[in-house]
């Protein structure tokens, strides 16, 4: 049975398993660029090697004839990065260009950052014109002491977000006292939280699954107690635990 990587994990030096669109699109970037940096690296490696080689102190005993410049070594150290650059930057604007592609989203969530919990809220239903209230409640870190079994310290919350699969989401985060960063490593997705200030993100959940998340944003004594948990599930399922929701709120 293969687990994905959606939790942080000791001596962790690589990505989590992405479960968005966006976040398969900046592994894929950042693979593209190692393959660049690994060039680049072993010929400056090289070239420092051949200079200590060939003109160290042990080597060179005579000092070099005098030269002043050569216009081919000029152009080729101009013209080679600039094309690095362009190869690095078209994939660049293309994953830019996708971050901020605005789609007519199913439903809005609403994150509201504060010291030191976060408050979420729904709205926006598409699926029953009728239903006029919105569905919100507070996320706590839950207590070492109410863990059960395999859940995390210091990651898990008393109210989790649950969000349908394969569904265009439209996430509003603000903040109400000081700045705070919505942050889901699996999503690709980090986005600040700043009082009086409205920032928005697009996800795509590609996979059902309990993904992890913490405040990325120094925001006071207890910022490292401002856990997110988010848990992909069917469309059935997520319309099935609003009604329930709001059953229970009436």
């Amino acid at each position: 049975m293969f687990f994905f990587l959606d939790s942080a994990k000791a001596w962790q030096v690589n990505f989590q398993d992405p479960a968005t669109p966006i976040m398969e699109g900046v592994i894929d970037f950042h693979n593209h660029i190692l393959f660049f940096l690994i060039i680049i690296a072993c010929l400056v490696g090289w070239l420092l090697f051949r200079v200590c080689q060939l003109f160290g102190s042990e080597k060179l005993k005579e000092p070099l004839p005098n030269f002043s410049h050569s216009t081919l070594l000029e152009v080729a150290w101009t013209v080679f990065p600039a094309l690095i650059l362009v190869a690095i930057a078209i994939p660049s604007f293309a994953l830019l260009y996708s971050l901020e592609e605005v789609i007519d989203p199913f439903f809005t969530l609403k994150v509201t950052g504060a010291q030191w919990y976060w408050h979420y809220e729904y709205s926006d239903w598409l699926f029953d014109n009728d239903i006029e209230e919105d569905l919100n409640f507070d996320s706590y870190l839950l207590p070492e002491a109410s863990l059960n079994k395999g859940q995390f310290r210091l990651l898990e919350v008393d109210n989790r977000i649950l969000l349908p699969i394969y569904t265009h989401i439209r996430v509003l985060v603000t903040a109400q006292d000081v700045l705070h960063s919505w942050s889901i490593p699996a999503f690709g997705v980090k986005i600040d939280a700043c009082p009086g200030r409205l920032n928005q993100v697009s996800l795509f959940i590609k996979r059902a699954g309990t993904y992890y998340g913490q405040c990325q944003e120094l925001c006071g004594v207890n910022h490292a107690l401002m856990p997110i948990v988010v848990e992909a599930v069917s469309l059935a399922d997520y319309i099935e635990w609003i009604c329930a929701k709001l059953a229970l709120a009436e």
